[in-house]
């Protein structure tokens, strides 16, 4: 676990220092893929410096698992710090691709079969089994970033720190990059910080997340979770818009906007709802996505019957954020 208490960043700057972090709490469970989210000059990457005990920070503590790292010097430091990875995206243009991911077993005196075997293990989790032999400019973006995950990941790190992982990758192969940081939660048990900017990247592979804005933790917690938390800014930012005409939301006795998460409640509670209540229940707006592998709705619907008040509290009361229109946001519970 990856504990951090108040850490507190700053830089030298003119006229006055720049403030990078701002008493940043998290825990960061073992085994999890969290996610560190946030417009540029957020402090994100600041933050995960700090994590790698690549920056001091001015004030705060970080903890992994339960290590006050401020308290380590020399060879105790330099331990703790090889079982934090860090994804360095340049690669050595002269080695293949098993060269470059075999480097830091060569400096640690890995002895030849094992570090073969080693290698071997980790192109196959990066899925370049068939590039071993290949070097970075016989490569495209997406596989040399995959090659330096496996290059980072090859010593058995505990920890991954991914610093905008797929910056420079386009769009069709950002998928098998994150696809690597997944197998190496999952298969590898590592535990994997990503920060971002890009929504899309949270949406695909992020158990948990934390937003950063100005230095500051503004929301954090299970991404999930967070999806059905009124006034979430990563729910806003993640969910389908719900835009709908006033005038077509004004033809229904009652509108709400629902989230429903989950194959059941996406694919059965409206339409339950609909038959229990004997209302007529109809999306005006918003949309579905996919959560990892969650499928996440968010519908505006018009209900028309007399049992419309009790209908949206009997979705509420199953699990689905319900936010009335007339009423402002609030989560109904069955009368």
């Amino acid at each position: 676990m990856i504990t951090l208490e108040k850490l507190t960043k700053s830089f030298p700057g003119n006229p006055s220092p720049v403030l990078a972090l701002r008493e940043v709490s998290l825990e960061i469970g073992a085994g999890s893929l969290y996610g560190v989210f946030g417009p540029a000059e957020a402090g994100k990457s600041t933050l995960a410096r700090c994590i790698a005990l690549q920056e001091k920070p001015d004030r705060g503590t970080v903890r992994l698992d339960g290590l006050n790292t401020a308290a380590l010097d020399g060879r105790r430091l330099r331990e703790v710090r090889r079982q934090v990875a860090v994804l360095n995206p340049v690669l050595h243009e002269e080695r293949t691709a098993a060269g470059n991911v075999a480097a830091p077993l060569e400096q640690l005196g890995v002895d030849g079969p094992q570090r073969r075997s080693r290698v071997g293990r980790l192109l196959d989790v990066a899925g370049l089994t068939q590039r071993a032999a290949q070097r970075p400019g016989e490569l495209t973006p997406g596989q040399r970033r995959r090659v330096a995950l496996a290059r980072a990941l090859v010593s058995g790190p505990a920890v991954l720190l991914a610093d905008d992982p797929t910056a420079g990758v386009a769009p069709e192969e950002a998928g098998g990059v994150l696809a690597v940081l997944d197998r190496a939660r999952a298969e590898l048990g590592v535990t994997v910080l990503l920060t971002t900017q890009d929504a899309g990247v949270v949406r695909r592979v992020c158990d948990e997340v934390a937003v950063l804005d100005s230095g500051r933790v503004v929301e954090s917690g299970a991404l999930l979770n967070l999806l059905a938390t009124p006034d979430s800014r990563i729910a806003e930012t993640l969910l389908p818009a719900v835009e709908t005409p006033r005038a077509q939301a004004a033809s229904y006795d009652r509108a709400a906007d629902v989230v429903l998460i989950g194959f059941a409640a996406v694919g059965a509670l409206l339409p339950e709802a609909s038959t229990r209540f004997d209302v007529d229940l109809a999306t005006i707006g918003g949309g579905l996505t996919r959560v990892g592998d969650t499928p996440v709705a968010r519908f505006r619907v018009g209900v028309r019957g007399g049992q419309a008040d009790a209908a949206l509290a009997w979705i509420g009361d199953r699990g689905a954020h319900v936010t009335r229109l007339a009423d402002g946001p609030k989560r109904l519970v069955a009368a």
